[in-house]
């Protein structure tokens, strides 16, 4: 029993990574990325950083779930269904609660009612609107962060995005359930469904329903919320993995919350909140995990990978600086469109957190420029002919300004100082004068 156990360990921890995908035929190869992107869901949550942030965000949706849907209401209420469609979204959500969860609804429901919006006046509204959005806000650090990514929206942006989504998802849902009860009731419909198998077939596809509507709500979240762009067929791999987690969780929950007696003799009137608490816990940390499997989909060659932080050496961070200039200077010199982060890191296999560094450095010493784009694009920020190779070696190369201080006060040692100098002073004469017009110029290869 422990040598089938510890066969069974050593093949998730080592030789599931060890498989060389380029030798193995199509299926065998879409089996070996499925396991390992089912052995990353559960390193996440058993091992990750996720379970902090979705605490985090379990505190931050009890203090915002009543304007979030005060907002929706006041949107609804636009085409008189708010009663329709707002009650029956809590219900299907806190339905693994059971009876805890009809009263759960009906409480959140009043506090709603009791808001209102007509009477806040300008400032009162404008708070309203600032709570909503500061809310998934920081939902969107949650997501940058697991996509490794350090830059958010600009203030414009996270207006228009997240208001945009605020006044026309609920317009969407309320469409959503219009069209499809036009379509069922309509004559035609109704015949071709008494005819099988498209009856039988129409009733399975029905049963269905809810998990594609899970799906495609995740993986609507996966492509939106990230500063950065998503691959459909990634958030769609991350929206099915995690609706499938979300169904299996509520399944699971509703079997707790029947044999949760107990805590309701401890926790007394707490227990409906802390039940409560738990669930939406739940939910965060499915959310997140999906958005980990959806960034491990996209750069597969982090999924070997350990938890522990991407480091970059010395020589590939110089590496990189290099390449980064070449495609920046390369297209730009042969009047071709500008390299934005995401074509960059598609380019070189590597995550954003390493690329976006090396643009910070080279845009802060003057050598790159971002434009004004929506996703802004890199060019230089001088004629490339200027720009000499041993000035980028060396922008690579400098240290920041706590490192300087610190490396002033290091004790000097003039034999280490003489073999440094020696260093320095070969690469200065290996490099001589070239320019980054010459490394251009250099390759016949079109960036």
């Amino acid at each position: 029993m422990i040598d089938v156990k510890k066969k069974i360990t050593d093949f998730f921890v080592r030789e599931l990574w060890d498989i060389d995908l380029g030798a193995s035929s199509g299926f065998k190869s879409f089996i070996i990325r499925t396991l390992r992107l089912l052995n990353v869901a559960i390193r996440e949550f058993t091992e990750g950083q996720l379970t902090l942030r979705a605490m985090s965000l379990v505190y931050t949706t009890l203090l915002s779930i009543v304007p979030i849907l005060a907002i929706s209401i006041s949107v609804l209420k636009a085409f008189g269904v708010h009663n329709e469609v707002v009650e029956p979204f809590l219900q299907k959500f806190l339905a693994p609660m059971g009876v805890k969860g009809a009263e759960i609804t009906s409480r959140i429901i009043g506090f709603v009612e009791n808001m209102k919006v007509g009477v806040l006046g300008s400032i009162g509204l404008g708070m309203l609107f600032y709570t909503v959005v500061s809310v998934i806000q920081k939902i969107e650090k949650s997501f940058n962060s697991i996509w490794k990514i350090r830059k958010a929206r600009t203030l414009a942006r996270r207006f228009s995005d997240y208001i945009s989504v605020m006044i026309i998802g609920p317009v969407l849902i309320f469409s959503a359930i219009g069209i499809t009860a036009t379509v069922m009731s309509n004559t035609f419909v109704q015949l071709v469904l008494s005819i099988e198998p498209f009856g039988s077939l129409f009733n399975v596809l029905l049963k269905l329903l809810p998990y594609i509507i899970v799906c495609g709500a995740f993986t609507f979240i996966y492509i939106l919320i990230p500063n950065t762009k998503v691959h459909f067929t990634s958030a769609l791999t991350g929206g099915v993995l995690a609706g499938f987690m979300w169904e299996t969780a509520g399944w699971a929950f509703a079997s707790f919350t029947v044999s949760s007696a107990k805590y309701a003799a401890i926790y007394s009137g707490f227990a409906i909140l802390i039940m409560f608490m738990i669930w939406i816990y739940l939910n965060w940390l499915i959310l997140l995990v999906g958005a980990q499997i959806s960034f491990y989909h996209q750069y597969p060659h982090f999924l070997a990978a350990k938890n522990e932080m991407f480091f970059v050496s010395n020589r590939l961070r110089e590496r990189l600086a290099f390449l980064v200039m070449y495609f920046i200077g390369a297209n730009h010199y042969h009047n071709k469109p500008a390299w934005t982060i995401d074509m960059i890191v598609q380019e070189l296999k590597l995550p954003v957190d390493p690329v976006y560094d090396i643009i910070s450095v080279l845009q802060n010493n003057g050598l790159i420029l971002e434009t004004a784009d929506e996703p802004p694009a890199y060019v230089p920020a001088r004629d490339i002919e200027t720009i000499t190779l041993s000035e980028l070696l060396n922008v690579v190369r400098m240290a920041e300004k706590e490192t300087l201080i610190i490396e002033r006060k290091v004790i000097s040692v003039p034999d280490v100082d003489s073999v440094l100098e020696v260093l320095e002073t070969s690469t200065k004469k290996a490099l001589g004068e070239q320019t980054l017009k010459d490394m251009v110029l250099s390759r016949s290869h079109e960036v």
